[in-house]
């Protein structure tokens, strides 16, 4: 009887203990914390799977705007069974939010359990490849586009150095992506870099950070990213004109439809801002890159608009519509599957 006493006794002790454990993690960090679970990830590990759908942020930027929060949310909604990596340059804890900041879109991406949201290292990523050179020579403050060179940058050695699929982060996913080696067609011949996916150490991806030190020239906005692409898929395949909706590959790479991506082209941006008669099917699109960079007027999701943005964000990133466009934000404290509605 004495020994039943004593069990019971110890098994009250150590669901004391957890509890307080667990109470003492919400109470020092609030609601910013990542899961336990996550919180120990190594981002290096976790990478190193070569399944990751990588986002980067080059700038100080800690609250992601509500078009970034879409973008990852509709990943980590598409690709549930594979790890969604954040890399944020102004992120030192990877564990806990940064003082005096709201934060909505941060704790809203923070709670979905396969984002992960870790800082951005460009000294350590760019160490074993052609980059690393160029990093140590090159001056920041006199670039005119180094926040889009920087990027450029990160993106190819990440690859890389990892494998997996890299998006800018105004790109919104709507079905998996079913190539590993691939490049995206914004137009008949002309590749972008705002979408691409490779297993790690692929040479097209040495070659062209090879490229982007030999040929640097940051003035010209573009040339260390979707021209850089281009130039290597001129050397590396000889591609001619898409036939319909059906994708081109040389060697073990594809060069996919210019549909698949980039269904309205950059000169109609304007487009995913207004309302339709009736939403086009985007039937042979994977994601859909918004074209931030074209948005200089600030356009931005209003809800109740209806136009095909907002329709884009309630069905593909229906938190970050509820919480960053509704307000309607309720509780982010806990943690969401990746196909939280």
């Amino acid at each position: 009887m004495l020994k039943e006493l004593q069990l019971s006794l110890w098994v009250v002790l150590l669901l004391a203990c957890g509890f307080l454990y667990q109470l003492t993690l919400k109470s020092s960090c609030l609601f910013s914390c990542l899961p336990p679970s996550k919180a120990l990830r190594d981002p290096e590990a976790l990478l190193g799977q070569g399944r990751s759908i990588v986002f980067l942020e080059t700038s100080e930027r800690m609250e992601p705007s509500p078009l970034v929060s879409c973008a990852v949310e509709s990943a980590a909604r598409i690709y549930p069974e594979q790890p969604v990596v954040f890399l944020m340059k102004g992120l030192n804890d990877s564990t806990q939010l940064p003082p005096n900041s709201t934060a909505s879109a941060f704790s809203l991406l923070s709670a979905i359990d396969n984002v992960f949201l870790f800082p951005l290292d460009m000294k350590r990523l760019f160490e074993d490849t052609p980059l690393s050179s160029w990093y140590a020579q090159v001056n920041s403050s006199t670039e005119r586009h180094w926040l889009y060179v920087s990027s450029d940058a990160c993106r190819l050695a990440v690859i890389w150095k990892y494998g997996g699929v890299y998006m800018d982060t105004d790109v919104i996913s709507i079905r998996p992506i079913p190539d590993e080696n691939f490049l995206a067609a914004q137009s008949s011949k002309i590749s972008s870099n705002g979408v691409f996916g490779f297993l790690p150490r692929h040479p097209f991806l040495w070659g062209c950070m090879e490229n982007f030190v030999e040929h640097y020239n940051s003035a010209i906005w573009g040339h260390q990213g979707p021209h850089l692409m281009t130039r290597m898929l001129r050397v590396w395949c000889k591609l001619g004109d898409f036939q319909e909706v059906s994708d081109l590959r040389c060697l073990n790479l594809s060069f996919l439809h210019p549909q698949r991506f980039y269904p309205i082209p950059f000169r109609q941006w304007r487009r995913y801002y207004e309302v339709w008669d009736t939403d086009p099917s985007f039937n042979d699109s994977y994601a859909l890159h918004l074209w931030n960079y074209m948005n200089k007027e600030g356009r931005t999701v209003v809800q109740g608009s209806n136009t095909l943005a907002e329709n884009l964000y309630r069905k593909h990133c229906p938190r970050t519509h509820r919480v960053l466009i509704q307000g309607s934000e309720g509780s982010v404290t806990q943690e969401l599957g990746p196909g939280d509605t």
